[in-house]
């Protein structure tokens, strides 16, 4: 069902972004945006890993550095069947932590000094789980992809925008279309776009929390980490972190940064502790009843 959804929405982001061409040119410019989504599309697949990691300026950690978070990832990878991903480090005190590449064999994590500092070992290896557990459900490629259209569908309705205050010609008004139609399009596609990202990112974090709680063993530790990171993230949010790749994060890190803190990319950290704690619960790792 996640799937599906996920397919579904994208497909929605896509057709957002052909419905404003059209609204800006006419059947040539939803052609032509139907071209340029494809091609953001294979940029994504191949450079949106590199892209990730150069605007948080991570580096890869030597194994004498931290050789017990190289234990950890290893462990983890070799339970649940996928690669050992490189292990980037971020420089940041606010604690997070996020995967990113466009498959299981091109993979990446990345942790930050701050969550380092923050969690204890079980912690911290259920967080890293959680993160294997998005490379195992491909979520990084999704993540990554997602994040590219709804930033293109944004940028070129601002421009428009601009564009048609400044007398810059107003798309198909100049040919005899309707200025009200592209009016909506320009204000409609960038809140519908973000509402489809915010979509596809909670339901991909639910399904990473189970995906990495299972061969983890250790849902109440990943409970935890979230308590303390949803924390920690308040306290230190992330100065330079961007609103198009927050998603790809364990946690928001843009709380209490801006208003777009508001908008959060990720799930209740209340609702994800309550699917943990039912998870333990058939686990028989934790009294009472499921709900």
């Amino acid at each position: 069902m996640n799937i599906l959804k996920t397919t579904v929405l994208m497909t929605v982001l896509t057709l957002l972004l052909v419905w404003l061409g059209e609204a800006l040119a006419g059947p040539r410019g939803a052609w032509m945006f139907l071209v340029i989504a494809a091609v953001m599309n294979l940029f994504s697949y191949w450079f949106s890993d590199k892209m990730v990691l150069a605007m948080y300026r991570a580096k890869p950690i030597p194994r004498e550095q931290a050789p017990e978070l190289y234990q950890i990832v290893e462990g983890l990878a070799q339970r649940s069947g996928t690669p050992v991903p490189p292990i980037y480090l971020v420089p940041s005190d606010s604690p997070n932590a996020f995967a990113t590449g466009r498959n299981p064999k091109h993979a990446v994590v990345a942790v930050t000094q701050g969550i380092l500092r923050l969690l204890h070992r079980d912690e911290l290896e259920a967080v890293l789980a959680h993160e294997l557990g998005h490379v195992r459900n491909r979520d990084i490629l999704i993540g990554s992809i997602v994040a590219t259209i709804a930033s293109a569908i944004t940028l070129i309705s601002r421009a428009a925008m601009w564009g048609a205050m400044l007398g810059g010609g107003g798309g198909r008004r100049d040919r005899g279309g309707n200025p009200l139609a592209l009016l909506l399009a320009m204000i409609v596609a960038p809140i519908a776009a973000v509402i489809v990202q915010l979509a596809i990112s909670r339901t991909r974090e639910f399904a990473a929390d189970s995906t990495g709680a299972l061969p983890c063993g250790k849902p109440l530790a990943l409970a935890s980490a979230l308590r303390k990171l949803e924390r920690g993230a308040t306290a230190v949010p992330m100065t330079n972190a961007s609103p198009a790749t927050a998603h790809q994060f364990i946690v928001n890190p843009l709380r209490g940064a801006s208003l777009a803190g508001l908008f959060s990319t990720h799930p209740r950290t209340d609702d994800r502790v309550a699917r943990l704690e039912d998870l333990a619960r058939s686990m028989g790792q934790l009294g009472g009843p499921l709900h």
